[in-house]
């Protein structure tokens, strides 16, 4: 891949009531075939009924994935908060980790306690956050729990 076109999206959506435990395995397990044989690499987090989750490879791949991510009905509120180039990948060693969070836990990142203690639901998050809580990922915090990602 021409590194000048690596790109990470960011965004983050409202789970749908019927969404449950069977339905994010499955999410989990479509997102590792395709982002593997799309070059996609990344992780999802699910927060209080909210995900966020960070998408790394080609622009324009993710361009066409977040189109199909905006119409899958599990989610609503589907809200891109950041896309743009990157040198290198945060994630690359996975195909899309998974964890589930508690609020609490994001409350120990700085620039984020506040947020959360709000109650703000994760659509209102804005770029600058968003970055905290990627670079927190980047910097290990959590990734150890991170659900069989690897690629």
């Amino acid at each position: 891949m021409n590194s000048a076109n690596l790109t990470h999206l960011i965004y983050t959506s409202v789970a749908s009531p019927q969404l449950d435990a069977s339905d994010l395995k499955q999410i989990l397990q479509v997102a590792r075939s395709n982002n593997s044989q799309s070059s996609v690499t990344g992780m999802l987090l699910y927060i209080s009924n909210s995900f966020f989750q960070i998408l790394e490879g080609d622009e324009a791949t993710l361009i066409d994935l977040f189109k199909i991510i905006s119409a899958d009905p599990r989610h609503v509120n589907v809200t891109m908060i950041i896309q743009e180039p990157i040198a290198e990948r945060a994630f690359g060693d996975w195909t899309m980790g998974f964890s589930e969070v508690a609020p609490s836990e994001l409350e120990e990142v700085e620039g984020l306690s506040d947020f959360f203690q709000k109650g703000d639901s994760l659509t209102n998050l804005q770029p600058g956050r968003a970055k905290k809580l990627l670079s927190a990922f980047a910097k290990g915090r959590w990734r150890a729990r991170l659900d069989g990602a690897a690629k």
